[in-house]
C-alpha cells in the first residue's frame, strides 16, 4: 500500500493546496532585514523622484511594477516622496538665488568696462557681443544636426520624383514657366 503525501495545514487546520510563501520550508515565518527593505524602497522613490515610470523604475530593480506603485503611492511612500521634493526644491531655490546674485556682480563689472575711458575698443566690442550673445540668447546655434538619408532609385523613380518637385514648387509659386521663346531679363 502506497503511503499517501503529507498534506499541509494552515493555522485553521484546513488543507492547504501550495505552500504558503511567506513561510520557510520548514514552517517557520520567514524573516526580513527591516534595513534592506527600506533601502529598496529608498531606491524606489528615488527613481519615482527622478521622474521614471513605474514599470521602468521595475524593470531597472527586477521587480514587478505592483510593487513600485505599492512603495510610491503608500501613505509612507508619499510623504518620504515629499520630503525628498521639498529637499530638491530647496537645493535648486539656493542655487537660482546664487546664480542671480552672481549675474548681478557680473553686470557690474560688464557696466565698468562700458563705462571706462581707459579699456579699449575690442574689449568693450567683445564684452558687448557677450553680453547680448550669450546672456541676451542671441547666439546662433553652434550644433548643426545633419542628416542623410541612401536611397536606390530607378530611372522612372528619379524622374517621378523630379515631376513632383517642379509641381510642388510650381503650385508654392517658387517656379514659373515661361511660354516657348521667352526669357527673363536679368537687368
Amino acid at each position: 500500500m502506497e503511503e499517501e503525501p503529507k498534506r499541509l495545514k494552515n493555522l485553521y487546520g484546513f488543507e492547504v493546496r501550495e505552500p504558503d510563501k511567506r513561510r520557510n520550508l520548514d514552517g517557520s515565518r520567514k524573516i526580513h532585514d527591516c534595513k534592506m527593505l527600506w533601502q529598496r524602497q529608498h531606491e524606489i522613490l528615488g527613481l519615482a523622484l527622478g521622474g521614471m515610470s513605474n514599470k521602468d523604475i521595475a524593470a531597472q530593480l527586477g521587480i514587478t511594477p505592483v510593487t513600485v506603485s505599492h512603495a510610491v503611492n503608500g501613505e509612507l511612500g508619499m510623504k518620504k516622496l515629499s520630503q525628498m521634493r521639498k529637499e530638491r526644491d530647496g537645493e535648486f531655490i539656493d542655487v537660482a538665488k546664487k546664480v542671480e546674485e552672481l549675474s548681478e556682480k557680473a553686470l557690474k563689472i560688464y557696466e565698468e568696462i562700458f563705462d571706462s575711458e581707459t579699456i579699449s575698443y575690442e574689449l568693450k566690442k567683445k564684452t558687448a557681443d557677450t553680453v547680448t550673445m550669450d546672456l541676451g540668447g542671441h547666439r546662433a546655434p553652434t550644433v548643426i544636426d545633419s542628416r542623410s538619408v541612401e536611397v536606390t532609385a530607378t530611372m522612372d523613380e528619379l524622374d517621378e520624383f523630379k515631376r513632383l518637385g517642379h509641381k510642388a514648387a510650381k503650385d508654392a509659386g517658387f517656379l514659373i514657366e515661361l511660354p516657348e521663346g521667352e526669357a527673363i531679363n536679368a537687368n
